[in-house]
């Protein structure tokens, strides 16, 4: 094995454990968390649980998913050490706890808005890892929505199924950058098929995405900021796993094969997400 391969392979160990980490919550105190400028007002933070954007205007901070509940003093004092705006509006991406476990603590205060599914996938408890007490958005959309703040705009969109069945891909469109949540995460897909996941349609979404909003900063759900280059990477980065998993699958490989395949060629772990979540629905979705 060859330099790379062990490079490659070994971020892929460190991710996937790192998202295990942060779904099941066994820290007893919240990481660090990290600022980082991407855009004139645009920030994102780091660390924890999914990445946050932070969006200032003048009349307020719009900003994208909140990670977990024990994050939230960590969240507010990020946004204090660059603005005195308060936080007006929270959008979560997606309903995972590590995006929009946050939303309890910025309610009733700051409204927060979902697609409708999110909201959905919340109240009826789809996460099973979830910690207690996650709250769903008050104001929900099925297709599109917008926020107009202080002059500036940020949409939010369901393009279609992927990570889950109802991620929202968000627009800042002065600043050509978008945030995908978990449309793109990490180094390999996770497949959340009891959220409604799917990837057949995970590529489609992302080729909407890209064909209808003009954009060259992306903000993953995970990981540094990046560039739309990468994330067609990425894209075809899924299409390859769908390719090979399917072509195993219809060519009567059972799961423990399958599973096999996937840890070796994709950096899948044992007892990780993927396993739980992905491979069983990837048998039922690829046959």
């Amino acid at each position: 094995m060859n330099r790379t391969v062990i490079a490659r392979a070994g971020a892929g160990v460190v991710f996937l454990a790192g998202a295990w980490f942060a779904y099941t919550q066994q820290a007893n105190q919240p990481a660090q968390l990290n600022l980082n400028k991407v855009k004139e007002d645009l920030y994102e933070i780091e660390g924890d649980g999914g990445n946050v954007a932070v969006y200032i205007t003048n009349e307020g901070v719009i900003l994208i998913d909140d990670k977990f509940d024990q994050d939230h003093a960590q969240i507010v004092a990020k946004v204090k050490s660059v603005t005195n705006q308060p936080i007006k509006y929270v959008i979560n991406t997606h309903y995972h706890a590590d995006h929009s476990g946050g939303n309890a603590k910025f309610l009733p205060a700051t409204e927060i808005i979902s697609t409708a599914n999110a909201r959905k996938n919340i109240i009826e408890h789809v996460q099973s890892n979830a910690p207690p007490g996650v709250m769903p958005a008050r104001v929900t959309f099925t297709t599109e929505s917008a926020v107009f703040l202080g002059g500036k705009e940020v949409r939010a969109r369901y393009f279609g199924r992927g990570h889950t069945n109802g991620d929202a891909v968000i627009y800042f469109p002065a600043l050509r950058t978008i945030h995908t949540g978990d449309l793109m995460a990490g180094n390999t897909p996770l497949i959340d098929y009891p959220g409604g996941g799917s990837v057949v349609e995970w590529t489609k979404t992302l080729d909407a995405a890209m064909k209808d909003w003009d954009f060259d900063t992306v903000i993953p759900g995970h990981g540094p900021v990046t560039t739309k280059a990468n994330l067609l990477t990425y894209r075809n980065n899924v299409e390859k796993l769908r390719n090979r998993a399917q072509a195993l699958v219809r060519g009567g490989k059972g799961q423990d094969d399958v599973a096999k395949v996937m840890m070796a060629e994709f950096g899948w772990m044992p007892n990780s997400l993927q396993m739980q979540w992905s491979l069983p629905g990837m048998m039922k979705e690829l046959k």
